[in-house]
Order: C-alpha cells, then sequence, then structure tokens
C-alpha cells in the first residue's frame, strides 16, 4: 500500500513514467543476466564415500566444485565415521544404489566430468566401471573420468582390500582420463618402494605404460620444501610445484585436488592446466586451513575449500 501511494503522488511527475519504465527495463536485464550466468554452469559427478568430518570424501568434493565454479553431483559409495587423523567406522551402502545414483543423475544433467574416491568394495569397484563404461558407450565424446584411487586413509587406516584393488586395475582404471595416486598408491601398484625423484619417474612412467593413461603421481610425502608432482602423459613428463605446508595434520587433500581437476576439466580446461590450476587450489587449501581445539585439548585441522 505504501508504495502504490507514492507511485500515485508522482503520477503529476512528468518524469514518473519514464522513471517507472527504466526501473521495470533494469529489472527485465538484470533477470536475464541471472539466467544467462546460470544457464551453462558446468557439472561434474563425484563418486566417493561421505566423511562425516566433512573435510574429506563427497563433501570436499562439493565444496571444491562450488568454490571452481562448477555444479556438483553425488554418488555415494559408503559412510565414513571419521575426523581428522582417525577412521572409526566404515559402511558401505549396496552396490544397486551406486548404480541407481549415477545412472539417475547422468540421465537428467549434462555431466561434463566424473571423479571418483572412496569406492569400498570390489563389488562397488565393479558396479562404478559397469556403469561409467555404459555411459561411454552413449556419450559422444567420453566423458572425462578422473580416478583419485583411494586405497588407504592420511591416518594410515587401509580402506580396500586386495580383490578391490585388483578389480580397479583391471576394470576401472582402463576407463580413466588420469589415474592420481600418491606415492603409497603408486608403490601398492607397483610391489616397490617410491623414495626419490628418480624413481619416481620410473614409477609413473610404468604406470602410464600399464594402464594406457595419464598418471598424475603426487610427490608430496617426499623430503624437501616443495611438494612436487609429475604428469606421465603422452610420453611426456610436466611438473607441477608448490612450497609444502609445514606443521598442519589434516586430511582430504587427495579428494580436494582430483576434484578441483575434475572441475577444471568440466570447465573445458586442458588437463595440464587443469592440474596447474587444481595445484594452486589445494596449496591454499592447506595454507588457509581451519584449526579448533578439540575436547582432549588436541588441535583438530580441516582444509579452507575457499578461494
Amino acid at each position: 500500500m505504501n508504495g502504490r501511494a507514492r507511485g500515485g503522488q508522482s503520477g503529476s511527475d512528468p518524469g514518473a513514467p519514464q522513471t517507472r519504465v527504466k526501473a521495470e527495463a533494469n529489472t527485465e536485464c538484470q533477470t536475464s543476466n541471472a539466467q544467462r550466468s546460470t544457464e551453462n554452469v558446468p557439472v561434474a559427478l563425484s563418486i566417493a564415500g561421505s566423511d562425516s568430518s566433512a573435510g574429506a570424501g563427497i563433501q570436499a568434493d562439493l565444496k571444491t566444485f562450488s568454490a571452481l565454479g562448477v555444479y556438483g553431483l553425488t554418488a555415494v559409495t559408503c559412510i565414513v565415521a571419521e575426523i581428522p587423523g582417525k577412521v572409526s567406522r566404515i559402511e558401505p551402502v549396496s552396490a544397486k544404489i551406486v548404480r541407481e545414483q549415477i545412472e539417475v543423475l547422468s540421465r537428467n544433467f549434462p555431466i561434463a566430468a566424473i571423479k571418483t574416491g572412496l569406492l569400498c568394495s570390489a563389488e562397488i569397484v565393479s558396479t562404478v566401471a559397469k556403469t561409467i563404461l555404459s555411459l561411454d558407450k552413449m556419450s559422444a565424446p567420453r566423458i572425462p573420468l578422473v580416478i583419485d584411487p583411494v586405497f588407504v586413509a592420511t591416518s594410515g587406516d587401509p580402506l580396500l582390500d586386495p580383490a578391490a584393488i585388483e578389480t580397479y586395475e583391471n576394470e576401472l582404471f582402463p576407463l580413466a582420463s588420469l589415474i592420481t595416486p600418491n606415492l603409497d598408491e603408486a608403490g601398492r601398484l607397483l610391489g616397490t618402494k617410491i623414495k626419490d625423484r628418480q624413481s619416481m619417474h620410473h614409477a609413473g612412467k610404468e604406470l602410464e605404460k600399464r594402464f594406457e593413461t595419464g598418471i598424475l603421481l603426487k610427490g608430496g610425502h617426499l623430503a624437501g620444501e616443495r611438494a612436487v608432482d609429475l604428469l606421465f602423459a603422452n610420453g611426456k613428463v610436466v611438473e607441477f610445484s608448490a612450497p609444502k605446508v609445514f606443521g598442519v595434520a589434516t586430511h582430504g587433500t587427495g579428494c580436494t585436488y582430483s576434484a578441483a581437476i575434475a572441475a577444471g576439466v568440466a570447465k573445458g580446461l586442458a588437463l595440464e592446466e587443469a592440474i596447474s590450476e587444481a595445484k594452486k587450489f589445494v596449496t591454499e587449501a592447506i595454507m588457509r586451513h581451519f584449526r579448533w581445539t578439540s575436547h582432549p585439548g588436541k588441535n583438530l585441522e580441516a582444509l579452507r575449500h575457499s578461494l
């Protein structure tokens, strides 16, 4: 009522109708701009476990996607009760619901990239592989797939049994656009210990040859002032380096890194550029970490997934 009264009083002003027209035109323009800004947002899918502490898993992936301007979808593979540094319990969901999540999303969203994290069991790994393979047969071109082979938690807790790792190798890795193992995971795949840059080069080349896809070997666990990762793709080796952040005990860096790469790919970046941007993002997430004092009086730290 107040708005109408003011409008009526100003009706005698010759400029009022014009002002009203301009205001309506501006509103239409803003609405049109808002629609344009949301119509073509890239979409990425994370197939991974749910982390109750929200520092890793699908929670970290969604935060990363959002921070990098990508709309995130999820297919939950398991529920993980954990805090940074300790996994308390893991319960997988059924392989059937994993498949249904992926299928219903793929039928209704223009998925531009997929990443996988913790897949929990050989049955779920196989189901994910078969479902993605069926998507590839229907998609032209294939949807890029970034695989973070989550075998062991940051705390050292084993997350997969040998049968599941074998299923990764036989069924899922052949579908990958990029595999992002850390040194322990790469060593597990090759049955060797990777302890320096020379053995990193040897391991990366061997993995690229074995799985016939790009390998981003993460060298953050090596001694030194810088965290150096090596990309092995198309017979080339490309280095990505950033200063190490010491004194921070958090988890979810591998999830965040692979999610950021998938986000870059979904936005149309070339692989090397996507990795470069992702390396910057995860380094910043570590540097700008959150810190709380937990009930027993210990520090509790988590990545800050924001730009």
